[in-house]
């Protein structure tokens, strides 16, 4: 028995190693711990309940950005698939390509997302079902990558252009974006001449 419990154990930590040290109810029922034995764990003090059916294991170093990892976990469907991207001005905060700071959390999920449960206040959700050519990875999380970013908050509204002309640059000089990026994004929007003149006039 405590050979089977250590097994499990080593088999949790192996899952939440990838995680900053969450893991789901699912993902601890996979790895040999019985759903009737999760509160006994909280109890005492081994793990942490973060929110429903996410834990964090106690003994697991604390990340920076541990919230990122816990509603991306949130975001996750019946396959434990997480299906949230971090966007918009989260995703400008992650590339660090702005001083803006956002209160909430910013977070595209595909247009059938459902949740029976109420949207935590923390978070800010976009629907759209976005292609993967178009999804990245910071802080072990998916986020929009830099010129999908920028557009996103073109058409939103949510950040002055000005604010989105610097990002632009900078993402340009650190090579995060690509002319070729900026050529091709202004082909798809042809039908919106405010984005074109806005890409143009930095891509100059």
């Amino acid at each position: 028995m405590w050979k089977e419990r250590k097994e499990a154990a080593k088999r949790l930590y192996e899952i939440a190693e990838d995680q900053q040290g969450f893991f789901t109810t699912k993902q601890a029922k996979s790895a040999g711990f019985a759903e009737n034995t999760h509160p006994y764990h909280v109890q005492a003090g081994n793990w942490i309940r973060e929110h429903r059916g996410i834990y964090r294991l106690a003994s697991f170093p604390r990340g920076e950005r541990p919230d990122l990892m816990l509603w991306f976990l949130w975001s996750r469907n019946r396959e434990e698939a997480a299906q949230g991207v971090y966007s918009h001005q989260t995703a400008l905060s992650l590339h660090d390509l702005s001083d803006v700071m956002p209160a909430k959390l910013h977070m595209t999920v595909p247009r059938s997302f459902r949740r029976n449960s109420e949207i935590p206040r923390v978070l800010v959700l976009h629907f759209d079902n976005l292609p993967q050519s178009d999804i990245g990875t910071a802080n072990e999380v998916q986020v929009t990558k830099p010129m999908r970013t920028i557009l996103d908050l073109l058409e939103s509204g949510e950040v002055p252009p000005a604010a989105l002309r610097q990002a632009l640059r900078e993402g340009l000089r650190r090579g995060l974006i690509r002319r070729s990026e900026i050529a091709e994004a202004r082909r798809h929007l042809a039908g919106s001449k405010h984005l074109r003149t806005f890409l143009q006039r930095v891509a100059a």
